[in-house]
């Protein structure tokens, strides 16, 4: 699905440009084998395994936000979390392909559904960023959080097409049936 040119909400143009994005990050591991899925080709560490990974953590954030409303959050959280965080860009041994693809699906279905419900003008905490050196949550419209969702999501996209073109040459506008 391409993003068309169309009259639309503003929650229903982000939503379009957040699907688009959820679905060629996961068309760029369509008939990836486990080895390919792990594969970096490129002179980053990153594969689509792990970009799948790390965007199903991304997906969880509506649920964080709603399971943590103050937003806050410790140095000992952080610490807690740190190594989920630095491990959250690739598989593990013990995790496989076939199992971080349900889990994406899963995830992305859950997320789009949150997504589809949020007000972009209604104020929300963004949590604390500890990564950036802040562990306090600061008010903010949706809207903010999620353009930075289309940013992140189409960011790690682009690694994963890029990646993908290094595997086998095959492009997201391929594998997504739009070339």
């Amino acid at each position: 699905m391409l993003t068309e040119p169309t009259i639309r909400t503003e929650r229903e143009e982000i939503l379009a440009y957040i699907t688009e994005q959820t679905q060629a990050l996961r068309a760029a591991a369509s008939g990836l084998t486990e080895d390919q899925a792990r594969e970096t080709p490129t002179a980053s560490a990153l594969s689509i395994g792990g970009l799948l990974k790390h965007v199903t953590f991304v997906f969880s954030g509506p649920a964080q936000r709603a399971a943590n409303p103050t937003g806050a959050m410790t140095q000992e959280e952080y610490e807690r979390l740190l190594p989920m965080f630095e491990n959250g860009f690739r598989l593990l041994e013990s995790e496989s392909f076939a199992a971080t693809l349900e889990a994406y699906d899963a995830a992305a279905e859950r997320y789009l559904s949150a997504i589809a419900q949020m007000d972009p003008d209604e104020e929300v905490l963004e949590p604390a960023a500890p990564w950036f050196g802040r562990m306090e949550a600061v008010p903010i419209r949706a809207r903010f959080y999620l353009l930075h969702q289309i940013e992140e999501l189409a960011r790690h996209a682009g690694h994963a097409d890029i990646i993908r073109e290094q595997l086998d040459g095959k492009t997201t506008f391929e594998l997504m049936g739009v070339a």
